[in-house]
């Protein structure tokens, strides 16, 4: 029997041709169908976030919950509760949360257009442009959230000294400075919330769909 030699063997088994687990074909289309599941998970949860936030609205509305804790900030302030105030502070409050769900409701269309733009077997050019255009749109519903978030807020404030304006009250500089300091504060604590949720939510997708990105931008600067 012959001996065996281990280094002859090593050698032989380093030379056999090692086989690709999977071509560049396939390779594409595991990241454009991945890439596409992203796209769709940001759909599902912008729609979960719509309706999550109607049945609040609706609750708030109903209750009238936010009314009654606004009028009780402003009784501090010396404001007389009348049922005028109320009907005006409603009123506000229900083109506010209005314009805020349509805003939400267009993203959650433009999310779905994006998701059923996408094929999977697309060119890939066009591919990588429409997952540029759907980061695009991801971000500019960040951006907007958190601008409508400071624009209510402002609403609100100017409402205030309008109403402390209509009737006539007059309070102390410590106080004014006081009450904007505190709007301020609140506004940024939840301008950081919103901005740190949509950071992990969004962030966490996102960053997989920039791997995923990018690895196809390989994939075509080898085939150019």
């Amino acid at each position: 029997m012959p001996d065996f030699d281990l280094d002859s063997f090593k050698k032989t088994w380093q030379e056999q041709p090692v086989q690709p687990k999977y071509d560049s074909t396939e390779i594409l289309q595991m990241l454009n169908r991945k890439s596409r599941n992203y796209v769709k998970y940001i759909f599902w949860i912008s729609v979960a976030e719509f309706l999550f936030f109607s049945v609040l609205g609706l609750f708030y509305i109903i209750k009238g919950t936010e009314s009654n804790s606004f009028l009780n900030i402003l009784e501090k302030l010396g404001v007389q509760k009348t049922s005028d105030l109320k009907l005006t502070f409603d009123n506000i409050y229900f083109v506010l949360k209005m314009l805020s769900l349509s805003v939400t409701a267009y993203f959650v269309y433009k999310f779905y257009q994006n998701y059923k733009g996408i094929k999977i077997e697309e060119n890939l050019k066009k591919f990588i442009l429409k997952i540029i255009q759907f980061k695009k749109t991801v971000n500019a519903f960040i951006l907007i959230n958190i601008v409508l978030l400071i624009s209510v807020t402002s609403v609100f404030m100017l409402f205030v000294f309008y109403i402390l304006n209509t009737q006539h009250i007059e309070i102390t500089n410590s106080t004014i400075t006081g009450f904007i300091i505190g709007i301020i504060l609140s506004t940024i604590l939840t301008v950081l919330m919103v901005w740190l949720y949509y950071r992990v939510v969004y962030g966490i997708i996102i960053k997989k769909l920039d791997r995923n990105l990018q690895q196809l931008k390989d994939i075509d600067s080898q085939e150019s």
